[in-house]
């Protein structure tokens, strides 16, 4: 069995590997009785089709820009916190009769057909953490059950194992903003918060209530469907389509940078459609409750004007996730005009630097 929240034991200082389809991130976090700071952070790009839908395609690639990336970081050997997401990670929630821990482990494994879309356990690793007890029913209580088949999670350890590192935590990409989330952010028990994260092509939508996940859905369509329609209409470059993607200018006159606008939201309608689907199935299933804030991580969450859109659209305050609310930086690694821009890129690097060993 895996236990997405803690896989093996060790004394590494750890650093988050945020291991997306278009890039990777490395973040070094280090905590003290002050709190934490963010002592280096690196990204590369990494080439398309070596991760698709969240499934590793091109152990062989992905090994290498491991190497390259440490290697440009001047980093040695570290023990590694990293996450799998999109349709490799099932995550769900369930509400059974009272029970402790080892009667509900032995409950999934033997009636895992019940919950899990797994016909044999032995195929899968999984984790679950209960939540408490039934908001509706004190007899009952809430469980959200995390599961991947082996040969994915093995395939990414695998992967960094060749790259001369070794995974120390596997997480779950939702709960890694959720971890984020908590270091930054004051928030009471009956709080709704909605974390969105926007990668290049997938989108995943965490909801948080109390500091805790209630609701999760991941869907394949992110930043790089809008990128290739711009590049498509405007016959430029996938780089210059991708800058103007996020800055809503071209070289131009006022009429082109109105066009401009007007298409990367045309673009990114399919994004905001299955975003507020999302939240109206959310708001229908668990009773109408009110959500404070929406906060937007991943590269694609700087979308010109997106933030603005959604908040106007889903008629909730929607703004970028601020990873240095509480967290601070080292200004002699990490330049100060760069911050404002990394904040949602290194939103999950800087989560998954946060993980301890023995973390719940």
């Amino acid at each position: 069995m895996l236990n997405f929240k803690e896989m093996f034991s060790g004394k590494k200082k750890l650093v988050g590997l945020d291991i997306g389809s278009s890039s990777l991130k490395l973040a070094e976090i280090i905590s003290s009785s002050k709190g934490h700071y963010l002592q280096r952070f690196s990204e590369i790009p990494l080439p398309k089709g070596i991760i698709v839908d969240g499934v590793l395609a091109d152990p062989s690639a992905l090994s290498l820009k491991i190497k390259e990336i440490f290697r440009r970081s001047g980093w040695g050997k570290k023990g590694i916190v990293t996450s799998i997401a999109g349709n490799s990670v099932i995550i769900k929630k369930v509400t059974l009769q009272q029970m402790n821990e080892t009667e509900f482990r032995e409950l999934i494994h033997d009636e895992a057909g019940k919950y899990l879309p797994f016909d044999n356990m032995d195929d899968v690793n999984y984790d679950f953490q209960i939540l408490g007890e039934n908001s509706y029913n004190p007899n009952q209580m809430d469980i959200i059950i995390v599961a991947a088949k082996k040969e994915v999670v093995n395939s990414y350890l695998e992967a960094v194992s060749a790259a001369g590192q070794n995974v120390v935590i596997m997480d779950v990409a939702p709960f890694v903003l959720e971890t984020l989330y908590e270091a930054n952010y004051e928030f009471d028990n009956e709080e709704i918060v909605v974390i969105i994260n926007i990668g290049a092509s997938t989108t995943g939508i965490n909801v948080i209530k109390g500091g805790m996940s209630i609701f999760t859905r991941d869907f394949a369509l992110g930043g790089n469907s809008i990128t290739e329609s711009l590049q498509e209409k405007y016959k430029t470059t996938f780089d210059e389509a991708e800058k103007n993607k996020i800055e809503g200018i071209p070289n131009g006159s006022e009429g082109d940078n109105m066009d401009l606008r007007n298409s990367i939201l045309e673009f990114a309608q399919p994004i905001c459609l299955e975003i507020e689907r999302s939240i109206d199935y959310f708001r229908s299933t668990f009773g109408g409750e009110d959500i404070k804030q929406i906060l937007l991580a991943g590269g694609s969450a700087k979308v010109y004007n997106l933030a603005k859109h959604l908040s106007e659209t889903l008629n909730v305050k929607t703004e970028l996730i601020n990873p240095f609310l509480k967290i601070g930086y080292n200004k002699r690694s990490i330049d100060v005009k760069n911050l404002e821009s990394i904040k949602p890129v290194a939103a999950t690097a800087i989560g998954l630097g946060l993980r301890k060993i023995g973390d719940k």
